[in-house]
């Protein structure tokens, strides 16, 4: 399960990136086997008894979660522990639930259980990917992004190569976040978060027609925002098209008005 997060065209390129992020943390992990029956195979009819009641607990742990009650989905999943203390999702939930309180450790520990209960649930690879990046260890976190990537049934394989890429970067591996946005981009072309940071980084390196291709297509759908307009305007403006630059920041203008983005046009702070 992959709960669906909406983007609003209002929120910052840093919130959406939060929140697509959010949406792949929150996927449930492929259920564990069930004796020799691999979980694609599998049907209610081959769950026992304690799996089935620590799937109900786990459905309400994951709903509290979603609902921001993070005490409440706390005690569920342990319920849900209690009733399977084998089943892979509920460490899974529980590693988002203690990330959620900041308590990392415990995060840590929960994705690792999960992963050793069911080597092939990506969910958790991610998971454990995006945790160990916030600590810095982007190492660690590309060898989990990459095994996870590498799980042949795994479906968010452009979420967790974006994930990914942003997460290079912030360990200042701009090159090899290039490549892996660029993956991740030719698997899905709609996400703007892939988009502008891909667009980002090749203009902070220069290549600002490249830059150009990607940050224009971001910025004629309906999930442009003030971030990606002012993206928009600073590309344009290195490439002398004046007349797309003050389209773009006419947008900008009308739409954004008490965006800093707007602020920063009018100063001309077209390098800050």
């Amino acid at each position: 399960m992959i709960i669906a997060t909406s983007l609003s065209s209002r929120l910052p390129l840093r919130a959406w990136a939060a929140l697509a992020l959010l949406g792949v943390l929150a996927g449930c992990a492929t259920q564990p086997g069930v004796g020799d029956i691999p979980p694609e195979l599998q049907t209610a009819s081959d769950e026992t008894d304690a799996r089935k009641r620590a799937r109900t607990r786990l459905m309400l742990a994951s709903s509290y979660y979603e609902n921001g009650q993070t005490a409440v989905a706390l005690d569920e999943m342990k319920k849900a522990l209690q009733a399977d203390p084998t089943f892979s999702d509920s460490y899974n939930l529980g590693g988002l639930i203690y990330m959620a309180l900041g308590e990392r450790p415990l995060a840590q520990s929960h994705f690792e259980r999960a992963i050793a209960l069911n080597p092939r649930d990506a969910n958790a690879m991610h998971n454990l990917g995006w945790l160990l990046c916030q600590q810095g260890q982007y190492a660690a976190a590309t060898q989990s992004f990459q095994r996870a990537v590498a799980v042949p049934t795994y479906q968010e394989r452009a979420k967790t190569l974006m994930t990914q890429g942003i997460c290079e970067a912030r360990g200042g591996d701009t090159a090899k976040a290039e490549a892996t946005l660029q993956r991740s981009y030719e698997l899905d072309a709609g996400n703007p978060v892939t988009g502008y940071n891909l667009a980002h980084l090749l203009y902070q390196r220069g290549d600002y027609g490249r830059a150009q291709f990607y940050i224009r297509r971001l910025n004629n759908s309906e999930r442009a925002n003030a971030e990606s307009l002012w993206l928009g305007i600073r590309v344009e403006n290195r490439l002398n098209n004046r007349q797309a630059m003050e389209q773009l920041a006419s947008q900008l203008r009308r739409r954004f008005p008490q965006s800093r983005e707007l602020q920063a046009y009018e100063r001309r702070a077209f390098d800050e």
